[in-house]
């Protein structure tokens, strides 16, 4: 459903969180390894997060990605979803029609709109400070 570079970031934005809420920073190499992903490409993806104010990245020895926990509770997953892959995956035709609206519907316009409509409620619905407690509770996983 999200590209691979949204996987990563929503999964690299959880565990930089878990981090954070346990006051420690996590570097690219952690941060690659803990979301199963190649180092320069989650380099470029903290980038984004960093240059879009949902990160901070701290310089030095002791530096590393952090994720305030206030900042936490106010970015959703939406958030993340929109960055980094657009809002298309909430708009488009479900069957990639470039013509596909209530006027001229594809095949699955209405089921499809319904699915565009949960996703919408799902990620907008959840913080990263929500999911980093999921995760660090051990209800939910990010391997």
């Amino acid at each position: 459903m999200f590209s691979k570079a949204c996987e990563y970031a929503i999964k690299a934005t959880i565990y930089i969180a878990q981090q954070s809420n346990q006051e420690r920073r996590a570097n690219v190499k952690e941060v690659a390894k803990a979301v199963n992903a190649p180092e320069a490409f989650t380099a470029k993806i903290l980038q984004q997060l960093c240059r879009e104010n949902i990160v901070e990245s701290i310089r030095g020895k002791q530096g590393g990605f952090i994720f305030p926990v206030e900042r936490q509770k106010q970015i959703k997953i939406f958030d993340v979803v929109q960055l980094i892959d657009g809002d298309g995956i909430f708009t488009n035709c479900g069957l990639g029609l470039h013509k596909c609206s209530s006027e001229n519907p594809c095949p699955v316009h209405d089921d499809f709109k319904e699915v565009r409509n949960g996703l919408v409620a799902m990620v907008q619905k959840y913080s990263f400070y929500d999911l980093a407690i999921k995760t660090e509770t051990g209800l939910v996983w990010l391997k």
